[in-house]
Formats: C-alpha cells, sequence, structure tokens
C-alpha cells in the first residue's frame, strides 16, 4: 500500500512516528506484565523497523546532506547515534524478554532513538529540507525501503 508521504522527510518522519508507537506499545506491555512472546513480537518490530529506517537513512540520506550541507559535525554525531542503536539492537536480538536487562535494553534504546529523532526533526531537516532535492531523495527511499522489506 502506497504512502501518502512523498518527500525523503516526511517519510523519514513517519518511521518516526510509527516506531515512537512501537515504544510505548512496548512500555505498555512491560506496565501490564504481559506475555514474554507479546513483548518479543512489539520488539522485534521496533528492531525491524529501525534498521531498514537506519539503513535507508545511511545510504540515501545522509550521504546527499552531508554533501550538500556544511556541518560535518552534525552528520558525524547522527552516524555515531546510529552505531550505537545498532549495537544495542543486536543485543535485543540476542536475547529473551525474559532475560535480564531486556526490558531495559529496549527502554534504553527508545531513549537513544527519541533523543535521535529530537535532534534530526529539530536541527537535521529543517537545514536538509532547503539544500536537498526531498522529493527525488523521497523516491529513492520508497524504493529501497521496499527492496529491504522484501529480503526481510
Amino acid at each position: 500500500m502506497p504512502r501518502r508521504a512523498t518527500d525523503a522527510i516526511a517519510i523519514l518522519i513517519e518511521d518516526h512516528k510509527a516506531v515512537k508507537k512501537l515504544f510505548k506499545t512496548y512500555k505498555s506491555l512491560v506496565d501490564e506484565s504481559a506475555s514474554e512472546a507479546k513483548k518479543r513480537e512489539t520488539a522485534r518490530q521496533i528492531c525491524h523497523a529501525l534498521k531498514i529506517h537506519a539503513e535507508v537513512e545511511e545510504e540515501i540520506f545522509y550521504p546527499a546532506v552531508r554533501a550538500a550541507l556544511d556541518d560535518d559535525d552534525m552528520m558525524d554525531e547522527a552516524t555515531v547515534e546510529h552505531m550505537s542503536a545498532k549495537e544495542l539492537i543486536g543485543q535485543i536480538e540476542a536475547m529473551s524478554p525474559g532475560d535480564e536487562l531486556y526490558d531495559a535494553k529496549v527502554t534504553v534504546l527508545g531513549e537513544y532513538i527519541n533523543h535521535h529523532v529530537g535532534e534530526e526533526e529539530g536541527e537535521m531537516f529543517p537545514k536538509a529540507r532547503k539544500a536537498v532535492d526531498v522529493k527525488s531523495l523521497g523516491e529513492a527511499i520508497e524504493q529501497r525501503k521496499m527492496e529491504l522489506e522484501e529480503q526481510s
């Protein structure tokens, strides 16, 4: 089903909203002592969504923004934040919801992502909107996301 968003920034913001909703769902599962199966499935959805999102940002969006803007510090920080999130995703994927620190790791991942999203939406995206062709980047991002979904 095609998305309504057509530009890169709108697509990435939609992803942010979707994963934020998944983190809220996970928190409510923890709060209500839900089954490990429900927590595992929600954590799997979070990790899957974040991996695809990070991939398209790293392959398509970040290189275009880095080339268009003279702000290596901002782009380097975003890259390091992705590396930290991917490390935590790998740890979560290697664990089970009954394992010690599982819920804490999902929670911390949510905090990392919330911080990262705040910086992207508050600083990077406004600068990028003025500097890159968000329409063509959006088309490339959509195409790549479809390819990644098919592979997973």
